[in-house]
């Protein structure tokens, strides 16, 4: 059964949250003053929000709630901006989307996967993480010709 559709204003407070504490952390991490947290989050053509979200993908001081909000909302956005069945993003244990137009599958594993942790993938739908930076990290994992869903990013501009 599909997950309800994320409010837009519900998702983007639960982005809003995650980038504010991703400042935060970042901010304390180098010893400067508090990030920009505080400005409005929009869809990928929307408005601005400061952020750093951390290249390792490690999480800082976030209800799990929120996050799992955070991620749903974005792979909806994913889900929105390029449909289809070809490739399966994972972000376990919070969600996974079908998108990107091509060949489906049906059964078992999808031949275009790509899977990492929660803050790495808030990280690249907010646009504060590169592609090749998440690569970087080691923990994204894109398996197929098809994986790299780069191109679609960020889903939500910060």
């Amino acid at each position: 059964m599909a997950r309800a559709k994320i409010a837009d204003a519900v998702g983007q407070q639960a982005v809003r949250e995650w980038l504010s504490a991703q400042s935060v952390g970042d901010a304390e991490g180098a010893g400067a003053g508090a990030g920009a947290g505080a400005g409005a989050v929009g869809r990928a053509d929307g408005a601005a929000v400061g952020a750093g979200a951390r290249a390792n993908g490690a999480a800082v001081g976030v209800p799990r709630t929120v996050l799992a909000t955070a991620v749903r909302y974005t792979l909806q956005l994913l889900a929105e901006k390029v449909p289809g069945h070809a490739v399966e993003v994972r972000v376990p244990p919070f969600g996974a989307v079908q998108c990107v137009e091509g060949p489906g599958h049906t059964r078992g594993t999808p031949p275009n996967v790509t899977e990492m942790p929660a803050d790495l993938w808030l990280g690249l739908a907010t646009g504060t993480l590169s592609w090749d930076a998440a690569l970087a990290t080691g923990k994204l994992h894109a398996s197929g010709v098809r994986a790299n869903v780069s191109f679609a990013l960020p889903v939500i501009r910060p």
